[in-house]
């Protein structure tokens, strides 16, 4: 598949590639509930006192993957928390996790040896989280068998944490990191994404890669949403049948080659926090749980400012509650102004200031320009116009405004006929749209129903299926019987 559409979203406040320590707050609140995983098998107690990188709760949905303490200290902690607090922080040597991974796991069989060992301690160590699947964009099996790994360092949505902003430095764990997860594989491919650009550090990474046959460098242009794992793997030719594409980026490289080469449970997250209302925008080396009232603070936000988790076109709203801390998936902060006040003769301005896919605003005369992004809509909402700009910007080479016209009509199997399941949700048909359609939302939602029509179909014919086997085989007792 040939790279297809995209969009260049350029907005006001990009985080530089400094790299900032956050310092220790007072206290973490660590959320049990992620984008992807849901800690329900807490393992402490209120007033218990644990060490850093002890377990704090893990996913039973998804291999036990564990929720590390960040810091040694103080539980406060009751069932009906959505979240952890660790009081008393204090910075102490981790413990040593077991490294014998037949007697922790059962189903990890000794045979596995090493790789086996490797792949438990990537998990107990708080490495593997960094693992995605390509299509699903789930957490896979650590001890399955992938068909390919892909590992990229371009991360075009604004604003997350960029790949040059955590490979300052740090260029030779990342190849050891490389060097670590193909000692995982059999004969699978690793694939390196990297921008097709020309710089300092994307020189050093193709020096540093020259050696190593076994790494199939692939370089796209700069273009939102490229980076997206299911794009990619459609334009390497991975298809979803041939089994899951393991997936990480910079950091997840990284804590790899932190759990590996030194036995170290991954702790901090690197986090961009930018907008236009941030006032120092920036990367930071944070810990999972940090107050997000404290982060906003440090960013200079004022009141009247939307924080989002992720990026400004896939990131969702949070809100700075006193018990509100950093996600630990967390990637990147992004602000926005509230628009509190409507525009006075906004639709006869001529938009000097203003981005639009559409050639319509005298912004169009400026080229390129970093935009003061709000979270105004310019417009009313109204029905589709058939402007088909949401189809060009489409990475996914599907019609969105078909699909649109279909679920508006409550015509969900003409929307899955339409493959409203390759939709890979980067938000760009949102974006463009002129007329205001949440169109991602909608999508989202019609994936969801038909996965649950689909399952409930599965369910159906199984129990179907055991019921007509219950049956002959009460026929064939029945006959033997009378046989007798």
């Amino acid at each position: 598949m040939t790279l297809r559409g995209g969009y260049d979203v350029v907005l006001a406040g990009r985080p530089d590639k400094t790299l900032s320590p956050m310092p220790d707050p007072d206290a973490l609140y660590l959320p049990l509930k992620t984008r992807r995983f849901h800690f329900t098998d807490v393992r402490v107690g209120n007033d218990d006192t644990i060490g850093q990188g002890d377990t704090l709760a893990e996913d039973p949905a998804n291999f036990s993957v564990p929720l590390l303490a960040p810091r040694a200290g103080k539980i406060v902690y009751s069932p009906s928390d959505p979240c952890i607090t660790l009081t008393h922080l204090a910075k102490t040597p981790a413990k040593a996790k077991p490294a014998d991974a037949a007697a922790q796991l059962p189903h990890v069989a000794p045979e596995m040896g090493d790789g086996g060992r490797n792949r438990y301690k990537l998990l107990s160590l708080g490495a593997w989280e960094y693992v995605s699947d390509a299509y699903t964009g789930a957490l896979p099996d650590p001890f399955g068998i992938c068909q390919a790994v892909v590992v990229s360092t371009v991360a075009m949505e604004p604003f997350v944490a960029r790949g040059d902003a955590q490979l300052g430095g740090k260029l030779l764990n990342f190849t050891r990191g490389l060097e670590h997860i193909q000692s995982l594989l059999e004969y699978q491919p690793i694939y390196l994404v990297m921008p097709d650009i020309h710089s300092q550090l994307a020189t050093q990474i193709r020096d540093q890669l020259r050696g190593y046959a076994w790494v199939k460098l692939v370089e796209i242009p700069p273009k939102y949403p490229f980076d997206n794992f299911s794009v990619l793997a459609r334009h390497l030719g991975l298809k979803p049948a041939a089994g899951p594409v393991w997936c990480l980026r910079t950091e997840g490289a990284l804590a790899v080659d932190q759990a590996l080469t030194g036995d170290k449970p991954c702790l901090t997250r690197i986090v961009a926090i930018g907008g236009p209302p941030v006032s120092s925008p920036r990367h930071y080396e944070v810990l999972p749980g940090h107050p997000l009232a404290d982060l906003a603070a440090r960013a200079g936000l004022g009141p009247n400012v939307r924080l989002l988790d992720g990026g400004a076109l896939t990131g969702k709203k949070v809100k700075l509650s006193d018990k509100s801390g950093l996600d630990p998936e967390c990637r990147g902060l992004t602000a926005l102004a509230e628009q509190t006040d409507r525009e006075f003769l906004g639709f006869v301005r001529p938009g000097a200031d203003r981005r639009s896919y559409a050639a319509c605003f005298l912004s169009t005369l400026r080229g390129k320009f970093s935009e003061k992004l709000t979270t105004g809509m310019r417009g009313e909402p109204r029905p589709c116009i058939g402007c088909n700009f949401c189809e060009e910007v489409c990475p996914a080479g599907i019609l969105p405004y078909l699909i649109h016209k279909h679920l508006y009509a409550d015509q969900i199997d003409e929307a899955a006929q339409a493959r409203v399941d390759l939709c890979v949700e980067c938000g760009l048909c949102s974006f463009v749209c002129p007329c205001k359609i949440e169109l991602m939302q909608q999508f989202i939602d019609a994936k969801a129903v038909i996965a649950k029509e689909k399952a409930e179909a599965e369910a159906a014919a199984a129990k179907a299926a055991a019921a007509e086997e219950a049956a002959r085989q009460a026929a064939q007792a029945a006959a033997a019987q009378e046989s007798r």
